[in-house]
């Protein structure tokens, strides 16, 4: 048994302080990104915010719908060979960028057999893949990656999810350009709960981006953001890319039934570690396990354009508050305090 002495931090724990700024306006703001990555030297941009790879929210239509904004969605595993190829065929087509949708899995038999398939049907239009198991820490997983890397040595792996320097170098030394972290902090996961692990997200995000910029690499902070200032948070931490899942859930763009509770709308929202999901996709839950997740109704909130507004609009002005004219500036221009309590709820919560 070990303690670890040292403080670790929740986006809740700081705020970001203001520094002297010459900006007038949140529009002199560039909050796109480019990269070159490590491992596939393919070149990305646009605005390095992914929709999570949760069936209710990593789905088709979303891909679509934030790909007209220059940002992403990983894609749920339970789509079909055929809806898959037929899909990134499609984006093609239509003429958005390849980093549209990344094309999500896991790292079973069955998974890399149908991976291997939809990518030999699609014509080289996948050119990113998230590799994506709850616990990063299985050396079958780090071997999986190794397995991607080298026979697809042209696509950009993202892989995770871990919360731990020594593993996210592993993983990018393994073949992953991006590096997944998180482990417990999204709003559906009981994994804390449950199993006692885990690890407090800004501080893993600012650890885990030290290890993946000494290499070269890039990290995703996954899970954890619940308003527009975590996320100013996260990159100012030194995330290169932001995954959500929560704070994009209940849009019309989702999957999932509209249900009315006292004549207010709702959707239905949940972990993909639930006893829902696993009824739904593995026959139930397996007798040696229990459920990480939960299942919630989140209020329905009408097309994603307008809340994807609110967030860029909140990552715009964090970088005005502190100088920064492109994103990319925001991690050397953040200094963050930390602090007991972060908003007044006198009147409530908003």
């Amino acid at each position: 048994m070990h303690i670890e002495e040292a403080v670790k931090l929740d986006f809740k724990d700081v705020l970001i302080r203001p520094k002297r700024s010459t900006l007038t306006s949140r529009s002199e703001v560039d909050i796109g990104r480019e990269f070159i990555f490590r491992n596939s030297q393919k070149k990305y941009h646009g605005i390095p915010i992914i929709a999570a790879n949760m069936d209710t929210t990593g789905t088709t239509e979303m891909a679509l719908a934030l790909g007209e904004h220059g940002l992403s969605a990983a894609l749920h595993k339970h789509y079909s060979e055929d809806q898959l190829v037929e899909f990134f065929k499609s984006l093609q087509q239509r003429g958005q960028t390849a980093s549209t949708a990344f094309y999500s899995m896991g790292i079973s038999k069955a998974d890399y057999e149908k991976f291997d398939a939809v990518m030999a049907r699609s014509d080289g239009t996948i050119e990113y893949v998230c590799i994506d198991v709850a616990n990063g820490y299985n050396e079958g997983f780090v071997h999986f990656v190794k397995k991607v890397r080298g026979n697809f040595p042209q696509l950009t792996i993202m892989a995770g999810n871990v919360v731990t320097g020594d593993m996210t170098e592993e993983l990018i030394l393994a073949g992953a350009d991006i590096v997944k972290v998180g482990i417990g902090p999204g709003s559906v996961c009981t994994t804390r709960k449950m199993t006692g692990v885990g690890y407090p997200q800004l501080s893993a995000v600012i650890e885990c981006a030290d290890a993946a910029h000494g290499l070269g690499g890039q990290i995703c902070s996954d899970g954890g953001c619940s308003v527009p200032g975590d996320l100013a948070k996260a990159f100012g931490g030194g995330a290169d890319f932001i995954m959500l899942g929560g704070m994009l859930a209940g849009h019309d763009e989702c999957a999932g039934d509209i249900v009315e509770r006292d004549g207010k709308k709702f959707m239905q929202f949940y972990g993909m570690s639930s006893r829902v999901a696993m009824d739904k996709h593995a026959g139930g839950v397996a007798r040696y396990r229990a459920s990480e997740g939960k299942e919630v109704l989140v209020a329905y909130r009408g097309p994603v354009g307008e809340t994807l507004q609110d967030i860029l609009g909140g990552v715009r002005s964090a970088c005005t508050y502190v100088g920064a004219r492109k994103l990319k500036e925001l991690t050397k221009r953040t200094t963050f305090i930390r602090v007991t309590q972060q908003l007044n709820e006198v009147f409530g919560k908003s």
